[in-house]
């Protein structure tokens, strides 16, 4: 209670430009001993790769999940198990820009299945389980660059769709910049969700023209069947972009009527393209990551598609795109607009039938912007950039420039409120916001900007969330809390939803690990060539074999762990001396490996990293380093 008053004495005492009464902010955001949050939200890392859970009211970190980048805390990435889970056709590799959680969907409402994240630099997208909260598969995108419109979902998860921020020569190959309007193009990627076990395979591609696609959404409700996708940079430049892609008053959203692309596949309209990607997954049964390698895509091409894919315009450079919980409205977020343009869907299905059209790119009906517009709303603030729905009839939308988050009305585009940010908002999040059914009891803002609002750390400063209340007529600022590398987007769901789901520990007679060490007796070590295997068992509190013997400079030892725990919340940790690329942390009833090269003579101690005991000190032992033509036999106890 203590650690709260004194935050929220320092958020009174914070810049003087900051306005409102926090005199009930503490208790709406404390959450008692013993007591859980409201909700989970789940953040994107950023630049550091990963994805972050936090609570709600709370702001409290509960995890951050692995996975576009390595984790020596527990890991992931370096384990011979988890390293096949950062393979693509570039090789391994173990970094990405993360941007965009989006929760998998039944009906339009999430459902707590799975949580899809996108890699931006080397274009991938991951689906993290929701019941262990590990990341379970992560499939490459071909013919992309920059994979920023992704991943977001279809109304029951049919599709995780995905578009290109960079275009590209489609195949890439070796071409003069300059010739960019010629041979540079686009692709919207449809990836293919099996409903049962959610794994995920790249069902069609659309070719579109060269611009920068930024972000998607999925239609629901009547719009249930589209997708819709932003783009700018509708005049194919290819230099100073900050310039010359801001010429033209309008840009595109493109809307695609997925349903009658499913049609034209199967009519085979498709075009094979070969390509190289990979597609890896975790079998949680043998507690393994494999990969897989695709050769080729189908691509579908616009001009022999007819009625699959329409340009709205949209003034001006947009970027967020965002479907109304009713699936009528498409509302854009022109960066360098005055006004918010909201699309009507019924008004948008009306002006295709009528061919209304203002010419066309590439075999792309333009529509008639008049058309298709339901209303324009005015005074949202400078550089709006994403829309949320509290389910109520009201949007939110951020505005980067202006620093604030806009409240209007659905329908009449009133402007009915307005919260400062602080500083420099990108996206928002309302729990379930972009889905039919809203919980619209908070917003959190994700920030770019921090200065001032924390103690300084350096010219580097942590990124912020703000948690707002938006039960009433007027938005309160509640909480700030630091984040983890940048908060890009987030998503959030009811914590009652996930914690029915939520594994306790893996059942040791359903590990199927080749490696796996089912009992202490079953402990020993072998020799294979210059490679040792070391096959043991953690319990509280100690290794077997904890002393080996017999090891040379040189060999290849992969230390093959077994946690023998049946009990919830007792890992057991695993790093030797000279260990040169991470730990291993390892659940209850999880077999890990571990490889590890000695490169000089000599006693070598092991010791479990996570404190899992009273006598956790002593869970320790060693491994002797013998030369390279050395007769010390190989032994253990």
């Amino acid at each position: 209670m203590g650690v709260i008053i004194v935050s929220a004495a320092f958020s009174g005492c914070a810049p003087s430009n900051e306005e409102g009464d926090f005199s009930g902010a503490a208790s709406k955001v404390y959450v008692a001993p013993g007591k859980y949050d409201e909700f989970y939200a789940f953040m994107s890392g950023g630049f550091n790769g990963q994805l972050t859970v936090y609570g709600l009211p709370s702001g409290r970190l509960f995890k951050i999940i692995s996975v576009f980048s390595q984790n020596p805390e527990t890991g992931y990435g370096y384990s011979e198990e988890t390293k096949p889970m950062l393979m693509t056709s570039y090789g391994f590799v173990p970094w990405d820009d993360a941007h965009h959680p989006e929760l998998s969907q039944t009906d339009g409402v999430p459902d707590g299945r799975w949580i899809f994240i996108n890699a931006n630099n080397t274009t991938r997208v991951a689906r993290i389980d929701l019941s262990t909260f590990e990341t379970a598969e992560i499939i490459e995108i071909p013919n992309s660059a920059g994979n920023h419109g992704s991943p977001f979902v279809t109304e029951n998860t049919e599709y995780v769709i995905a578009s290109t921020r960079f275009s590209v020569p489609v195949p890439n190959r070796d071409v003069p910049i300059d010739s960019y309007k010629e041979n540079f193009k686009g692709t919207l990627s449809f990836i293919k969700v099996d409903p049962e076990k959610g794994n995920m395979e790249i069902a069609f591609q659309i070719l579109v023209p060269g611009f920068d696609y930024d972000l998607a959404h999925a239609g629901k409700g009547p719009s249930h069947g589209w997708a819709f996708f932003t783009s700018y940079n509708s005049e194919q430049a290819n230099t100073l972009l900050e310039i010359n892609a801001s010429q033209n008053d309008k840009d595109f959203i493109a809307a695609v009527n997925w349903k009658l692309a499913e049609k034209y596949l199967a009519e085979g309209k498709a075009k094979k393209i070969n390509t190289e990607y990979y597609r890896n997954y975790f079998d949680e049964d043998k507690q393994k990551a494999f990969s897989e390698k695709r050769s080729s895509v189908y691509v579908l091409n616009p001009k022999d598609c007819p009625g699959m894919i329409y340009y709205l315009p949209t003034p001006k450079s947009p970027h967020g795109v965002d479907v109304d919980p009713t699936g009528e409205y498409i509302v854009a977020g022109g960066k360098l607009a005055t006004v918010i343009p909201v699309h009507s869907f019924s008004k948008m299905l009306k002006a295709i039938e009528n061919k209304e059209f203002d010419g066309e790119i590439d075999g792309i009906p333009i529509l008639k912007y008049d058309a298709v517009i339901a209303g324009e709303v005015e005074n949202p603030g400078l550089g709006p950039l994403h829309t949320e729905f509290d389910g109520k009839g009201y949007a939110y939308t951020s505005a980067f420039i202006s620093s604030e988050i806009v409240k209007w009305k659905l329908g009449t585009w009133e402007v009915v409120d307005r919260i400062p940010t602080y500083y420099s908002i990108g996206h928002l999040m309302i729990p379930g916001g972009d889905s039919k059914k809203p919980w619209g009891k908070y917003v959190v803002a994700l920030n770019k900007i921090t200065k001032d609002r924390y103690l300084p750390t350096g010219p580097e400063l942590c990124q912020s969330a703000q948690l707002i209340d938006i039960s009433g007529d007027k938005m309160q600022l509640l909480l700030d809390f630091p984040t983890i590398g940048e908060p890009h987007y987030a998503q959030g769901i009811p914590a009652e939803i996930l914690m029915k789901r939520n594994k306790k520990f893996y059942e040791l007679e359903k590990n199927s690990h080749p490696d796996k060490t089912a009992s202490e007796k079953e402990t020993r070590v072998e020799r294979k060539g210059n490679e040792i295997h070391v096959y043991m068992t953690a319990t509280r509190t100690h290794f077997k074999p904890d002393n080996i013997e017999g090891v040379k400079v040189g060999d290849r030892v992969y230390f093959h762990i077994t946690n023998l725990e049946q009990d919830w919340d007792i890992p057991h940790g695993f790093a030797v001396k000279g260990l040169n690329n991470s730990e291993l942390l390892i659940m209850p009833g999880q077999t890990k490996t571990i490889e590890w090269v000695p490169q000089k003579e000599g006693i070598y101690p092991f010791y479990c990293t996570d404190f899992c005991s009273a006598l956790h000190q002593e869970m320790q032992g060693y491994v002797r380093v013998s030369s390279k033509n050395s007769n010390v036999e190989l032994s253990f106890n």
